[in-house]
């Protein structure tokens, strides 16, 4: 069985948690919410070595995809996520940014996500489930196999 790996950075000012995910056996990963501080999660991937594969992002708010196109872009890797509910955010992100004093580019996915889907990172596989609320588009990552979930915003521990 793949064993799954994370790795957690915290970025932006609202200190939100970005993830490295990775396959253990393979070292291939992805970066899960990349919404800015892109030299920490650069130095993030150096240090564990991972060969990123793909992006996947939980919702589309500015501290969880403000840093998505400039690091597709860098990292010449697709990005998968959110659902298709959240294209609105995604198409403002320059805007949204701005009214927090953070730079970001809008990204357009390059696959939208539904419930149902699978994800897979190397040999992990991960259901996708599609979990409005905090955002219309919000999405979980889970592995039934590890008991693993990637939430973004739809549950919160201990703040808001």
């Amino acid at each position: 069985m793949a064993n799954a790996q994370a790795a957690i950075i915290p970025v932006t000012l609202f200190q939100q948690n970005c993830t490295l995910l990775w396959d253990q056996a393979s070292k291939r990963g992805a970066v899960v919410d990349p919404g800015g501080d892109l030299p920490a999660i650069r130095e993030a991937i150096a240090q564990t070595g991972i060969a990123v594969e793909k992006i996947l992002l939980t919702h589309g708010h500015i501290d969880h995809a403000g840093g998505a196109a400039e690091l597709k872009q860098e990292l010449q890797v697709p990005v998968e996520g959110p659902h298709r509910a959240d294209a609105f955010l995604l198409a403002h992100l320059v805007e949204s940014g701005r009214g927090y004093g953070m730079e970001a580019r809008n990204v357009t996915p390059d696959r939208w996500l539904d419930q149902g889907d699978e994800v897979e990172i190397g040999d992990l596989r991960f259901q996708v489930l599609h979990c409005p609320g905090h955002s219309p588009g919000s999405v979980v990552f889970f592995n039934p196999a590890q008991r693993f979930a990637i939430m973004g915003d739809v549950l919160f521990q201990g703040s808001v």
